[in-house]
């Protein structure tokens, strides 16, 4: 079946949980907005447009994405030809290929992986201290 949705008996990724929300199999091009509610979404043909996911995006192998994913989880095996946005990580797996700016607090990069573009990180919030290292905001006895 070249598209589906809801339930499967398909097995998320190894670091990816949660159940499918649908997937995306060679055989079937897709132009426009698609909007994920949760759960991992799997693109594995030609998708030109734009992603969103409350959940996790799965650009595999045969996966070809024109345009900004905008996702939790990011997970490319395939090429992503655009700006992605990971509020949580992205992961560009072996033969994995980003071509764009990347904005994502945790970036992975298998061996075999390549990403041609900018990386923004946002900065961690330190925690507020003193010089001599205790914490200000606590009160003392």
């Amino acid at each position: 079946m070249p598209f589906g949705f809801g339930k499967s008996r398909r097995r998320p990724l190894p670091g990816l949980s949660g159940d499918w929300a649908g997937w995306l199999d060679p055989g079937v091009e897709i132009e426009g907005k698609m909007k994920v509610a949760s759960g991992v979404f799997r693109v594995n043909t030609h998708f030109k447009g734009e992603i969103t996911s409350d959940g996790a995006i799965v650009v595999h192998d045969q996966g070809e994405v024109e345009g900004d994913i905008r996702s939790r989880i990011i997970s490319v095996t395939g090429k992503v030809k655009g700006n992605v946005h990971a509020s949580e990580r992205l992961e560009i797996k072996e033969h994995g290929v980003v071509l764009g700016s990347i904005y994502a607090p945790c970036l992975l990069v298998d061996p075999g992986g390549f990403f041609d573009g900018q990386c923004h990180m946002p900065t961690p919030e330190p925690a507020a201290q003193t010089a001599n290292g205790v914490d200000a905001n606590k009160t003392r006895p």
